[in-house]
């Protein structure tokens, strides 16, 4: 189990950190000219999407490090959302990719196993007796 400022701070900080790559990324696509800004067009739903869980995910950090009782919650709602989201963009990964893609598993299997263990670490610490008691009342 973890503690819970590590949890706190792992996903203020992380979910930060993507938010930021997220617009810049989104910023260098539009101001790379009209093709950019058609693709952002075109998942723009994707895109609002996506902010919003890493949205979520800040603030279920943020919550836990303030110690509000809904930062449980919200932050567990977080890391299924976020294990969801890689296994179905791993999935689309490998049906896009052409055989063979044994290093293609590999890759895909190393990033997914620290990301699902951290996600189930963190949900198994917020639904531990000590987040409970710190942060239900």
């Amino acid at each position: 189990m973890l503690s819970l400022p590590l949890v706190g701070w792992l996903y203020t900080v992380g979910c930060s950190v993507a938010l930021l790559a997220g617009t810049w990324l989104t910023l260098g696509a539009y101001k790379s000219g009209e093709a950019g800004r058609r693709a952002l067009a075109q998942r723009l739903l994707d895109d609002m999407i996506l902010y919003s869980i890493w949205l979520i995910g800040l603030a279920g950090g943020t919550g836990v490090l303030m110690g509000k009782s809904w930062s449980l919650w919200v932050l567990q709602l977080f890391c299924w959302a976020l294990i969801v989201l890689a296994f179905m963009s791993a999935l689309n990964r490998w049906r896009a990719a052409p055989p063979p893609r044994r290093l293609l598993a590999m890759s895909l299997a190393l990033f997914l196993m620290p990301l699902v263990f951290v996600c189930v670490a963190t949900i198994l610490t917020l639904r531990g007796e000590t987040a409970l008691r710190v942060l239900a009342g």
